[in-house]
């Protein structure tokens, strides 16, 4: 009787599987991920956003107290006031509006527009805006609101009306010239291009509503008592002012701080709200060079002062201040720094276009090479340096910090210490382009005088002051050591000198020294400051004067579980005293969780939950000991969960139901020795539906080091370049992503090593089909893959993205994309020569698949696109072309306008059909599609696409 039980079950569950559907390139666009995650302050509410991939997302608040959820279609960039009794976000318009707008190729102002959505926490009710541009709330204080209105729609007809909620006013206000910014209604088609547009304000509290009119930027005060904005007034209604104003939110009463028409932004508050500044200009419209300023206010003052001008003492000459520099009051609200810049030269309008030389010239001496230069051109033009002025002093004077020499400068003690920490890499920019790194001098800057001192020279990793200014911590890959600089005293400490554990990558396998494991902060007022090894958090006196201590106790690397500290207070400067939440990784199991540890002794962390789960950071409750999180592996997809102690969880969403309709799969840790003895592991998927007893094709897809991934989460997506690994598994395919490791100087036998044995050991068993093997690779990948089929015979078929097949022509070409000389990739980094070409050119032509091509007998299909900024786009024709000589079977996919990875929505549904299409036909017999067999001609492009399976053979 038991025995047909169990047969009757067995015949359940097979039937199930059998049910279960394979995913289609169909299912892409509706599957669900969690965008963002939040928590309210007071730890009640949790907000999160379920996005399609291509579709309407929706915005969900859950309430942990009466379990109430409201769902908004489309909403995102949720904001919580402080008091937790409101959340503001942006509805985006539906996904099919804005498409059917795009094919209509309508203008932008006639796109379809944002709306506003703000949520009552205590009511649950929902009100919306349409045609919102922007909002923002007050980081601290009550439930305050405002949102800057977009232009009005101008497709229609005279007549319509504004919303009603841009309106709607509540408060009275007295008769005067400042009237004219208030308004109750709006003159629908008026023509604002070179107008702002109406900015409400509304204390959500009391209901309380106020309508600006033309708004062009808009800032509130930390506290909310301030609201600051800047209007252009109208050339239609020449009786509404310009200028800007600062409205009080709690009195209500409207201060003119400057009248009359300009450019005016980057506002800016002290911590406490009582003084403000900005830049502006008042410059003729048609002036091209304008003269900006930086303007001052404080509560005592009732229009905005000229705080610093072209004219002002310690301005350099041709200089003056940066419209696109950051400004920032010192916490103790006694300095403002801003950014100035050298005065740009106007255009010569006297030089006709077509009558001179369009070109770019090279020259050896160039910090930079003109393509990084073009690169970068808009960043340079907009470059500022570092100033400071005492708002106070009776004698003001401008104090730079920066300047065309040592450009780059970062405040210390968000302000308030005597110095800036700045820095330079002149001189060492050239040597860049092969050592893949800028070599940098470090500055004390004394901000009342600008004078500098030099106290480090040639630093290739970080730099940083203390939180108090205290020291000066620093990395120096060169040994390996983390060091400490005495501000009080200049002495330099060598933090790890005498410990034997390592604080840089013990993994390192390129031609470079390696990097730290980094630092997770400073303890109260300077006194120690805690960094990483591989496993564990040391905690070290900054002047040397007690011994290194290992607060995790040694247990992290007893354990090779890596621990690392979470930040809960996204405004923390000192890790607080008491219980810390650390997050923990296992090494051997690939598992995640997180203990709880006091890093004020050397006790053993306390596991608080570790399980086959990828987690997400925790998003704590500013008041509250509540967190959020995302928690997902393979067969789990990511959803959002909320926790008290991490112990006892609570499911707040969940993504994909539609999951369970298909065949998923599983993933398993895979462990083997390579022929010279190496240790390695990889991942294996097998399909839900896996019988041992039948046999699968296997495709096997590489980057470097993928097995720390085993439980995460991979969404059925069309790729952009990568193996749809959900998608093959789905279609009873097996995917086995082994680790790799590399010798200096011959990457190509490294990858051979490690991926051919751990295919070996795959093949060791029954269900694994040994004669229908494929690989996949993309980039670095992608040259692993050409570099392979020169090498053996022993896959069915291949598929090489963006691939490097002649080291020897890449060695010299360019990184587009960023405009640097690929020199440095092979000398330094990923590609692993570790010498140049003229140093070691045997090796370049070793490692380059190109040369060995005659030996190549398995089917490839190669990506290669002309736009890649990262692989020159003739290494894939020079693979294609090599072989297409040959009479080898090989196939060239050239995506137009294109770059490294796929990113235009619709070529990465393309590609994932013919990669399908490829290894279907190749390792399970299925029919070859017309572009396989026939090509595509160049006059049927954009007409046909030859998906079309045909009956012959490619």
């Amino acid at each position: 009787m038991h025995k047909s039980i169990t047969i009757i079950l067995l015949f359940f569950v097979s039937l199930a599987h059998a049910q279960k559907k394979p995913l289609d390139h169909k299912v892409y666009d509706s599957w669900e991920s969690i965008a963002t995650k939040q928590i309210s302050d007071n730890g009640l509410w949790a907000a999160y956003n379920v996005a399609q991939q291509e579709g309407d997302a929706k915005q969900y608040f859950s309430n942990f107290s009466t379990n109430q959820k409201v769902v908004v279609p489309r909403g995102t960039g949720v904001k919580f006031s402080a008091d937790s009794k409101f959340a503001g976000f942006t509805i985006k318009p539906l996904y099919q509006e804005t498409r059917t707008a795009r094919i209509k190729k309508k203008k932008a102002d006639d796109m379809p527009k944002d709306s506003l959505g703000y949520i009552n926490l205590t009511t649950g009710a929902v009100t919306k805006v349409a045609r919102v541009k922007s909002f923002k709330m007050p980081e601290l204080g009550t439930a305050l609101l405002a949102y800057h209105l977009d232009k009005l729609d101008t497709t229609k007809k005279a007549g319509s009306t504004a919303t009603p909620a841009a309106t709607a006013t509540s408060t009275p206000v007295k008769k005067d010239y400042t009237d004219l910014l208030f308004a109750d209604d709006d003159k629908p088609g008026a023509d604002k291009k070179a107008e702002g547009t109406d900015l409400i304000f509304k204390n959500l509290i009391t209901g309380t509503t106020r309508t600006f009119k033309y708004v062009t930027d808009y800032s509130f005060s930390k506290n909310g008592k301030q609201l600051i904005f800047a209007a252009s007034g109208s050339k239609k209604d020449k009786a509404a002012p310009a200028g800007v104003f600062v409205y009080n939110t709690e009195k209500g009463g409207l201060k003119t701080l400057i009248k009359g028409k300009g450019t005016f932004k980057n506002f800016v508050f002290d911590e406490d709200g009582e003084q403000l500044a900005f830049v502006g200009e008042m410059d003729p419209e048609k002036q091209e060079i304008k003269s900006y300023h930086v303007y001052y206010n404080s509560l005592n003052l009732d229009t905005a002062q000229v705080l610093v001008d072209n004219e002002i003492p310690g301005m350099p000459t041709k200089w003056n201040v940066s419209p696109d520099a950051k400004l920032t009051f010192s916490k103790d609200a006694t300095k403002l720094y801003f950014g100035i810049a050298p005065i740009k030269k106007p255009k010569d309008t006297t030089l006709v276009d077509f009558e001179n030389a369009k070109l770019d010239i090279w020259g050896y001496k160039d910090d930079y090479l003109q393509p990084m230069q073009l690169k970068n051109m808009d960043r340079e033009l907009k470059r500022s340096y570092l100033s400071v002025i005492d708002i106070f002093n009776s004698d003001p004077k401008v104090i730079p910090l920066a300047d065309l020499n040592v450009p780059d400068a970062n405040l210390v003690k968000k302000g308030d210490a005597s110095y800036v920490l700045a820095s330079t890499d002149a001189g060492n920019r050239i040597q860049m382009q092969w050592t893949a790194e800028s070599l940098r001098d470090i500055y004390m800057v004394d901000v009342k005088t600008g004078q500098r001192r030099k106290i480090l020279s040639g630093m290739n990793s970080m730099v940083t002051a203390s939180p108090d200014g205290n020291y000066i911590l620093f990395f120096d890959k060169r040994t390996s050591g983390w060091y400490s600089y005495t501000v009080a005293n200049g002495k330099t400490v060598h933090l790890n000198k005498d410990l034997q554990e390592k604080f840089a990558d013990e993994d390192n396998d390129v031609p470079a020294d390696p990097s730290s494991y980094g630092m997770a902060g400073w303890a109260d007022n300077d006194k120690a400051v805690y960094i990483y090894d591989r496993y564990d958090i040391w905690a070290f006196s900054p002047e040397g004067k007690s011994a290194p201590k290992n607060v995790t106790n040694g247990y992290g690397r007893q354990n090779k579980i890596t621990l690392r500290y979470q930040k809960l207070d996204p405004e923390e400067v000192f890790i607080k005293k008491g219980t810390s939440w650390l997050d923990a990784f296992n090494n051997v199991t690939k598992e995640n969780g997180f203990f709880k540890k006091d890093l004020g002794n050397t006790k053993n962390p306390e596991l608080v939950v570790m399980a086959k789960f990828k987690y997400s950071d925790l998003v704590k409750a500013k008041n509250a000991d509540r967190v959020v999180y995302e928690k997902a592996n393979y067969t789990n997809a990511p959803n959002v969960f909320s926790s008290l102690d991490l112990k006892a969880e609570v499911k707040l969403s969940s993504t994909n139901p539609q999951q369970q309709n298909y065949n998923w799969g599983t993933a398993e840790l895979v462990k083997w020795t390579t022929p010279k003895g190496y240790k390695s592991e990889g991942i294996l998927y097998k399909p839900e539906n896996f019988d041992p007893n039948k046999k699968y094709p296997m495709i096997v897809y590489f980057y470097e080091k993928l097995s720390d991934g085993l439980y995460s989460y991979q969404a059925p997506a069309p790729t952009p370049s990568r193996l749809n690994i959900p998608f093959f598994v789905s279609n009873e395919y097996l995917v086995f992503a082994p680790d790799i490791s590399y010798e200096t100087g011959y990457p190509g036998k490294s990858a051979m090593e490690y991926i051919n044995s751990g295919v070996e050991e795959l093949k060791k068993n029954a269900w694994v089909d040994g004669a229908k093997i494929g690989i996949q690779g993309q980039s670095w990948g992608g040259y692993q893959v050409a570099y392979l089929i020169t090498q053996t015979d022993m896959y069915a078929a291949a598929w090489a993205g963006a691939p490097v097949v002649n080291m020897t022509s890449a060695y010299g070409g360019m990184r587009w994309e960023s405009g640097m000389s690929r020199q440095f990739q092979y000398e330094k980094t990923q590609s692993r020569i570790g010498a140049t070409l003229w140093e070691k050119p045997e090796l370049y032509m070793e490692n380059s698949p190109l040369f060995y091509l005659p030996k190549v007998n398995t089917p490839v299909a190669i990506m290669s696109n002309d736009a890649d900024g990262a692989v020159p786009y003739y290494q894939g024709i020079e693979m294609f072309t090599g072989l297409r000589r040959l009479g080898k079977p090989a196939w060239l996919l050239v995506y137009n306008n294109e770059a490294h990875n796929l990113v235009q929505r619709q070529n990465r549904k393309d590609i994932s059909i013919r990669e399908q299409q490829f290894f279907d036909h190749y390792l399970k017999g299925a029919k070859a599609p017309q572009w396989m067999v026939t090509g595509v001609p160049a006059t049927e492009k954009g007409s046909n696409w030859g998906f079309e399976l045909t009956d012959a053979k490619p």
